[in-house]
């Protein structure tokens, strides 16, 4: 921004918003690029993955910091049964010390920063530790090693293959882990149990170096569907992203659109007072000056240009009431003053009024109302500027000696429709879209009618829409154009039928009026004796 350039108080907010979006918008594009990256690479070698597949085994490791040592616990207490209990303390410790070393790596990999790890160093450095956590859980086949009893070496065996299982499992993120954890296990337990010079201890350790091998095989299906899961992660990063940087680009359009529709209603509304008193001025002297109200005018150009002005003027007035009309509509600001009316009233009305237009063409006018309609809900002035804009669409594209159609009627859903067919050019039908919108207009329009703005129909359709109703267009070139509005059948107001039929009641209360005396029903009145009456009367007359 230059010096020159000045920020308002109010402006300052969205300046603010503009760049803190554009920051955003570049981290994402990073991020974005940097999975992109990820994805190119190769599976096994790409140095993004190997940084997760180090991670992965770390939280493996540091979430068994309880349970191995444990484990490393009661198969030392399990040896005591056969071997001196220095042998397995000696062992034990040397064990604990080596899986607290690892575990210290592995803790101190978690707390730093992904941007500080170099991960082959890490990973040099995890695989020498693990190498020595291996050879550690490897001492256990050199405990007993002379012992005659065949439960110790069974319990060796027992133990080193769970031992392997754990180990492949923790480790299968990184391959090379895997084989520096496991290999010297195997590698101990086979010389252990061929040292005991058995046919029987032989097969034990061969079928030793039969599962290592099948457990390296397992530790390589679980390492492809890590870097399947990885992919799998990274796609749905750059999706994420993708959807991030999508959605920043929609909140930044969305907010210069509404920018843009505040600015629009602000002007429009200043404008069009602005607009209007000049414009008041120029019909009004124009006008005047025209009619020669305060004396003639000499000079028969000055008043032809008088009179030119005054046509301008109100055509520019008129332009400027149908931008503010479209604008309140898409604003939501109409408001619809709804009552019952007929629709083929306004229709006779509005072609009263342009009559006179047509006439000057010799446009011949074809009126068919269908009778009997049941009026509508809506709102009479928009349902005549809904018909003007219509007929006077038709009138300005007719050509002279044509003839224009007027229609009112019923569907058979119920639906009342106003219908207008001209004889005119017509509309190709890749320009319908266009002529639909606002200030829309087909390229034969401008050879063959009057100028005009294209606010016509945006106009109508929009107050249809407004009515619940629908807006229909067919056309067809050379041979003239079809404009129908429809109106919903919940705004036909069907008058309901009678409660009885008229007269009914009239002749029930009459045979009522006739009815003989001994067919009445017998009314239960009190009875009061004589001399009951009479001592109730002189009561009364005391009192």
């Amino acid at each position: 921004m230059s010096k020159s350039e000045t920020i308002t108080p109010d402006e300052r907010p969205a300046v603010s918003d503009r760049r803190s979006g554009r920051d955003e918008r570049n981290s994402t594009r990073f991020q974005i690029r940097e999975v992109r990256a990820k994805l190119a690479n190769g599976e096994d070698f790409n140095p993004e993955f190997e940084y997760d597949r180090l991670q992965m085994f770390v939280q493996n490791e540091i979430g068994g910091k309880v349970t191995i040592p444990l484990l490393a616990i009661v198969i030392a207490m399990s040896l005591l049964h056969w071997v001196p209990a220095k042998d397995v303390v000696i062992w034990l410790l040397i064990l604990l010390s080596v899986k607290t070393l690892l575990l210290s790596l592995c803790q101190k990999f978690a707390k730093t920063e992904k941007s500080e790890i170099n991960v082959d160093s890490w990973r040099n450095r995890l695989v020498s530790v693990e190498l020595m956590y291996g050879i550690a859980w490897a001492g256990i086949s050199l405990i007993g090693l002379g012992s005659p009893n065949p439960a110790i070496h069974m319990f060796v065996f027992a133990a080193t293959i769970v031992v392997l299982t754990i180990r492949v499992m923790f480790a299968s993120s990184v391959m090379p882990i895997v084989y520096a954890g496991t290999v010297p296990l195997s590698m101990m337990l086979f010389v252990r149990l061929a040292s005991l010079d058995s046919q029987f201890y032989l097969t034990m350790g061969s079928l030793v170096c039969g599962v290592h091998v099948y457990f390296l095989f397992l530790a390589h299906g679980l390492n492809s569907t890590i870097n399947t899961m990885l992919e799998f992660r990274a796609e749905k990063d750059m999706l994420i992203g993708d959807l991030e940087e999508a959605k920043a680009i929609s909140d930044s359009a969305r907010a210069r659109a509404e920018a843009a529709s505040m600015a629009k209603s602000r002007f429009l509304a200043t404008m069009s007072h602005e607009l209007r008193t000049p414009l008041n001025a120029i019909l009004g002297f124009s006008e005047v000056m025209g009619r020669q109200l305060f004396g003639p005018v000499e000079n028969d150009t000055y008043r032809e240009y008088a009179n030119n002005i005054h046509d301008s003027g109100k055509h520019l007035l008129k332009l400027i009431n149908e931008i503010l009309d479209l604008t309140r509509i898409e604003a939501g600001r109409f408001e619809l003053m709804e009552k019952d009316i007929m629709i083929s009233e306004i229709a006779r009305d509005c072609n009263r009024l342009l009559s006179l237009k047509a006439s000057c063409k010799d446009i011949n006018i074809v009126e068919e109302y269908a009778p009997d309609l049941e009026p509508i809900w809506a709102d009479e002035r928009s349902v005549h500027q809904i018909y003007l804009n219509l007929f006077s669409n038709a009138v300005k594209f007719t050509p002279r000696h044509g003839t224009i159609r007027t229609e009112v009627g019923i569907t058979d859903e119920g639906e009342q429709f106003i219908r207008i067919t001209d004889t005119g050019p017509g509309i190709p039908q890749d320009e319908i879209p266009k002529v639909i919108q606002a200030f829309g207009q087909g390229s034969l329009a401008h050879e063959n009618a009057e100028g005009g703005t294209g606010l016509g129909i945006p106009i109508v359709i929009n107050l249809i829409e407004l009515h619940g109703g629908r807006f229909e267009l067919t056309s067809e070139l050379r041979k003239g154009t079809t404009v129908t509005v429809y109106f919903p059948k919940k705004r036909v107001m069907v008058a309901m039928p009678p409660l009885q039929p008229l007269g009914e009641e009239r002749h029930r209360r009459k045979s009522a009026i006739v009815q003989p005396k001994s067919e009445r029903t017998p009314v239960n009145r009190p009875v009061v004796k004589a001399d009951r009456r009479d001592k109730i009367l002189r009561q009364t007359m005391q009192q």
